[in-house]
């Protein structure tokens, strides 16, 4: 038996997985939470064997529950189960130690596969994410760029950023205009719209 974890903050969506899983004979949902810093405490107390992460979840996201997951469980496989079907989330999730990227539109019957491959050792990428992933290539960002992009998703001034991040206003000007162009964006919020769309400001 296939001891999973369903991390999801939509308990619908958790439910409607948990009923699929379970009709599985080999396959058992053991526990569910809402929230990314809940899952590392629910994977140890019941000892699972595979946890399905959602991407976008409060506490902490998916990437970064992956990158727990692997660092204090590491026997613990990760498979991502996500809405955002982004190629920047993907190569993140691997990064991070994930086995497995699938998209919440995945049928059933491909759904129940992907936690028995992951389980055993083997990758499951979406096919059409991968190609995006490969295509699109790594994030153009630096670091700093990606924070203070991050940063600016709130609508805060270049005064408000550079208050967070500790930087002078003309050093978060600097990023800013920087990743306005790397991006191709006419504006602030059209580089932070891009960045999200291409998964570059999730961790």
């Amino acid at each position: 038996m296939i001891k999973v974890l369903l991390a999801d903050d939509q308990a619908l969506v958790r439910g409607a997985m948990a009923a699929l899983l379970d009709m599985e004979a080999d396959l058992k949902v053991v526990t569910e939470v809402g929230r990314g810093d809940e899952v590392l405490a629910a994977a140890r107390d019941h000892d699972i064997d595979v946890a399905l992460l959602d991407v976008e979840m409060p506490g902490m996201d998916g990437v970064a529950a992956a990158r727990e997951l692997h660092k204090q469980l590491p026997r613990v496989k990760v498979l991502m189960v996500t809405t955002f079907g982004r190629a920047g989330y993907l190569r993140q999730a691997m990064a991070a130690g994930a086995s497995g990227f699938i998209v919440k539109d995945t049928p059933a019957r491909q759904l129940a596969d992907a936690v028995r491959r992951v389980h055993e050792g083997l990758r499951v990428v979406d096919p059409e994410l991968a190609a995006q992933s490969l295509a699109q290539g790594e994030s153009p960002l630096t670091e700093r760029e990606t924070d203070v992009l991050r940063a600016a998703r709130d609508g805060g001034t270049v005064a408000d950023i550079a208050r967070e991040l500790r930087l002078s206003d003309g050093t978060v000007r600097n990023h800013l205009s920087s990743a306005i162009g790397k991006t191709g964006a006419r504006t602030r919020a059209e580089a932070v719209r891009l960045a999200l769309d291409n998964g570059w400001l999730l961790t």
